[in-house]
């Protein structure tokens, strides 16, 4: 359908309502706030604000098709998921509280605003899946245009103003005041400053930028708290019960696990990494193995544990910079002695097994420490990038490296360090090492996808094996953003994984 004729058709069905009469859709691509919109509840209004900026945003990238920024696409259906939650959930208890009579048909209606997100997940997920983007995206966008248009009139326009109306009627009238009072001059109570301060903001086109823009000024200015502080500070019980469940999660069995601090990625499994398990971490060029490891080690740097990031391939100084694109500090760990960075040639270490092979006449029965570990460092996590790199050091030698590979992990067992061993493979590998035995003697694989769909590429990531572990066995969407790796549990993948390079 035409853009201006679907504007047209629910400016006609918003004017038989007789109400949200400034409610305003632009007819370029961007919906448009107006003081219509207001619910006069200033927490629900800066929400429905944010809302508005996420939804322009879906609608301008699928308007793009084929040349849609896939990554900001996924970022928004997680934010929807997510945010839509949150607001229905404040907007129900808040209507429990007010004691609004038509709360149970206002949740109805919240009904099927979550029935048409998770159908219209699931068609942007079969969209993914083709080669082709463009026709299809653009059916998606006009869906998208016209449901969340009918939302943003009759939901947020309309029903949201009934709940308004209601608590307006409530109050009770202004009592004249007393003599005393007069006599006394005592002076207004000042108003307490709100915690959405919305009042900066004019009615204009939202998109993400601005929004972010507006809320980190107010932000720096202490006029607001996040939202998901507000959610937090209005939900204390709930967070004491969730903080209960997360010790109880981190210590299960008799086991202790370990959880990485990677947004969304931690969802995947049901309690968390098994403390002391050596972990496999698969995938092609450009996957982005290096940069989930280092985050790993940022993060458990950061919580006081000892970690130790040995490079076979790229350089200490090399790797510092590249965690500090990231924006992580990585020198101030490196001073409190939380992080050591070591580049290692893997030649140094064939030199060295083959030198014990043949001092113990071809079984290495002696320690390997002093190959891998720095003697006055102990750490409590390790990263080793990568295995290709030392099996290439071994080429022609591959008895030697199943020994050495074997003893090696033998001795991260012993020593009990959680370790993160990066293997290069094909971009949709079949194999997820460099011979097939390491990744039969580690507890863990972890996989991640550089997927091709057309003339694009998309991130994916996927717990492959968990020796100790319940975790969910699907591919998810990922990307790598300016502040490191963002995972979206609840997105699959599918389409492309069938192509060969």
């Amino acid at each position: 359908m035409n853009m201006r004729k679907s504007v047209k058709k629910i400016s006609e069905k918003k004017e038989k309502m007789g109400k949200g009469e400034d409610v305003k859709i632009n007819a370029g691509n961007e919906f448009v706030w107006t003081q219509k919109f207001s619910a006069n509840e200033e927490t629900i209004d800066s929400q429905h604000k944010r809302l508005l900026g996420y939804i322009n945003n879906l609608v301008k990238e699928l308007s793009k098709g084929g040349g849609a920024d896939l990554r900001l696409i996924r970022e928004t259906i997680d934010f929807l998921g997510k945010y839509v939650q949150e607001h229905f959930s404040y907007e129900e208890d808040y209507m429990k509280k007010i004691k609004y009579p038509g709360f149970e048909n206002h949740k109805k209606i919240h009904g099927s605003f979550v029935k048409f997100y998770e159908n219209y997940k699931k068609e942007l997920e079969s969209a993914f899946s083709k080669r082709h983007l463009s026709g299809k995206l653009l059916e998606l966008t006009e869906k998208a245009k016209k449901f969340l248009g009918e939302w943003l009139i009759k939901h947020i326009g309309v029903e949201d103003h009934k709940y308004a109306e209601f608590v307006s009627k409530q109050k009770p009238e202004k009592k004249k005041p007393s003599k005393k009072a007069d006599e006394t001059k005592q002076k207004p109570e000042k108003k307490k400053p709100s915690k959405f301060n919305t009042s900066s903001i004019k009615p204009e086109m939202f998109d993400m930028a601005s929004i972010k823009s507006e809320i980190k000024k107010q932000l720096k200015s202490g006029k607001i708290k996040t939202h998901e502080a507000q959610i937090l500070e209005q939900r204390a019980p709930v967070k004491h019960i969730s903080e209960l469940q997360l010790k109880e999660k981190t210590k299960r069995g008799g086991k202790e696990y370990i959880e990485t601090e990677i947004p969304g990625f931690d969802e995947l499994f049901e309690s968390g990494i098994p403390k002391g398990n050596s972990i496999i971490i698969a995938g092609g060029a450009g996957s982005g193995k290096t940069i989930l490891c280092m985050q790993i080690l940022i993060n458990k740097a950061k919580e006081g544990k000892k970690c130790f990031y040995m490079s076979f391939e790229e350089s200490e100084d090399k790797l510092k910079q590249h965690m500090k694109d990231f924006g992580w500090d990585a020198e101030k760990l490196i001073e409190s002695d939380k992080l050591r960075i070591q580049r290692t040639s893997p030649f140094d270490i064939t030199r060295s097994v083959d030198a014990l092979l043949a001092k113990e006449k071809g079984e290495l029965l002696i320690d390997i420490d002093p190959v891998l570990l720095p003697k006055d460092f102990r750490p409590d996590f390790i990263v080793v990038d990568s295995l290709t790199a030392i099996a290439s050091a071994f080429t022609g030698k591959e008895d030697s490296y199943r020994i050495y590979i074997e003893q090696l992990f033998r001795f991260f067992e012993k020593i009990k360090a959680t370790t993160f061993l990066v293997t290069e493979t094909a971009q949709i590998p079949e194999m997820f090492s460099a011979t097939g035995v390491e990744e039969f003697l580690a507890d863990g694989v972890i996989v991640l996808y550089n997927i091709k769909r057309g003339n694009i590429r998309e991130s994916a990531i996927e717990i492959l094996k968990m020796r100790g572990e319940k975790h969910q066995k699907k591919i998810v969407a990922m990307q790598i953003t300016n502040e490191g790796i963002v995972v979206y549990p609840e997105q699959e993948v599918f389409g492309g994984l069938g192509e060969k390079e």
